[in-house]
């Protein structure tokens, strides 16, 4: 029985990774535009302000502060993205690990059979509430960065 309750427990680990590999594409897809805007409108914005920057007249330490000013908008757009992807993550982290702990407890009793179905179930649900939140996530950051597409 140990045999196959490990083979059974392979499989849905391999589905799990199915499961986040869902994630992260829906993730892509849904922040291609952010990262477009980010990697390409801002960092055309700061490479052409920071060309600016640079002005025989200038001191060095001024052409520094010019330069750091232009990258503002980037970093403040990169710091946005990466503290909204850090949240979800986080929610859907503690939504597997309630997945899990009900797994380890109904794997203590007697009526276990179902453990691995229930944990497969727990998890669909999860992914699923996680892919729904990521158009949420990303409607908000182009809002945020006003970005109109």
């Amino acid at each position: 029985m140990d045999h196959i309750a490990a083979a059974q427990e392979s499989l849905v680990n391999e589905r799990l990774r199915q499961k986040l590999n869902e994630v992260n594409s829906a993730a892509q897809s849904n922040l291609a535009g952010v990262q477009d805007h980010i990697n390409f409108t801002l960092q055309q914005a700061y490479f052409k302000c920071a060309y600016e920057c640079f002005d025989r007249s200038r001191k060095q330490d001024e052409i520094g502060n010019c330069v750091e000013h232009c990258s503002v908008p980037v970093l403040r757009a990169q710091n946005l993205v990466e503290n909204e992807m850090a949240k979800f993550q986080e929610k859907l982290s503690r939504s597997l690990t309630v997945c899990q702990d009900k797994y380890e407890t109904a794997k203590l009793q007697a009526n276990s059979s179902n453990a691995l179905k229930d944990l497969e179930s727990c998890v669909d649900l999860s992914v699923q509430d996680g892919i729904n939140m990521i158009p949420l996530i990303a409607g908000k950051l182009k809002t945020h960065l006003s970005i109109n597409n």
